[in-house]
């Protein structure tokens, strides 16, 4: 078996995701979703008496939406990952508000064999940062992903 995963980025590679704004409408559908409605991500008033000044995005939606723009960049193949094996050193940095547009600078830190022939572990580094460059979480991803496709 090789030891690269043929067509996948290298270790090192960086790929930088599109960008999403995070709007009121993302954060009241992830509280719904959740069960999540403190009141710091959906209460105005409270929120304007907070440290922060105003509502914030949940901390796992951040997460969610880093991860859903990888999937529609290069650097995740969706006919090769079967199966998401984990998440590693996450930190929240600083707040995403409302209003806040947000992207992904992912890199490929490992591409190792698994256990079994013909799969491999890629393990991709994350730093999401706002829309002035500021870091506001980072964390790594492991995929595990076939060799080739289907």
């Amino acid at each position: 078996m090789s030891s690269a995963l043929t067509g996948y980025p290298e270790a090192g590679q960086k790929i930088s995701t599109a960008a999403i704004t995070i709007t009121e409408s993302h954060v009241v559908s992830w509280a719904s979703l959740t069960g999540d409605w403190l009141p710091i991500h959906t209460d105005r008033e409270y929120a304007a008496r907070s440290r922060f000044g105003e509502r914030i995005a949940h901390g796992p939606l951040t997460l969610a939406m880093a991860l859903g723009l990888s999937t529609r960049s290069q650097v995740i193949d969706g006919d090769r990952t079967t199966a998401w094996l984990g998440l590693n050193d996450l930190r929240a940095l600083a707040p995403v508000l409302i209003g806040d547009t947000i992207r992904a600078v992912v890199e490929v830190t490992e591409a190792r064999p698994a256990k079994r022939e013909g799969q491999f572990v890629v393990t991709l580094s994350y730093r999401v940062v706002n829309q002035r460059e500021e870091d506001v979480m980072t964390f790594t991803s492991i995929l595990l992903m076939s060799a080739e496709a289907p």
